[in-house]
């Protein structure tokens, strides 16, 4: 029997975009992988929580439109379910115990799930198109832009920036 995850529906707030400049991105067919390091917090004093980000974005049109979000993030792990035509931002947690490490969890959902993921994140047409020689050679790039972001991220700079 699958169990039920907690949704929180974030409403039609779309999740604070992502920061360009600290952000890889890694094209595979017609979506895009964007890997950063996120602080949540408006002040370095306020940071709330951190750890890296792996964006899925829609890219077949010339722009990225972002459908599944995975904030593996130290206190409160989770994954955004967005689409943005609906205005919807689903949240769903990701448990530690059970899912193990949430990067290597959100990892291997990309390898294995992502077609059922973006249907559920309304992305349907997108699922269809998942190119899975191009996802097979864009893996290995994402997961090492994952656990750079996670291991090589100066994250008392960004505490001190981010009361700046």
């Amino acid at each position: 029997m699958a169990q039920e995850r907690l949704t929180f529906h974030a409403g039609p707030k779309n999740p604070i975009a992502p920061i360009e400049k600290q952000t890889e991105y890694i094209e595979a067919g017609p979506v895009t992988f964007g890997i950063e390091y996120r602080l949540l917090g408006k002040a370095a004093e306020a940071v709330r929580d951190q750890g890296v980000t792996i964006h899925v974005f829609d890219s077949r049109d010339g722009k990225r439109t972002e459908r599944i979000r995975f904030d593996c993030f130290d206190t409160d792990p989770h994954i955004h379910y967005i689409d943005p035509a609906k205005s919807v931002n689903d949240l769903n947690g990701i448990d530690p115990v059970a899912d193990g490490d949430p990067a290597a969890f959100a990892l291997d959902c990309i390898q294995t799930r992502l077609a059922d993921m973006l249907r559920a994140a309304g992305a349907g047409d997108l699922a269809k198109q998942i190119d899975p020689a191009a996802l097979d050679d864009a893996m290995p790039r994402v997961a090492e832009a994952a656990y750079r972001a996670r291991f090589h991220t100066d994250a008392e700079a960004m505490h001190r920036g981010a009361g700046k």
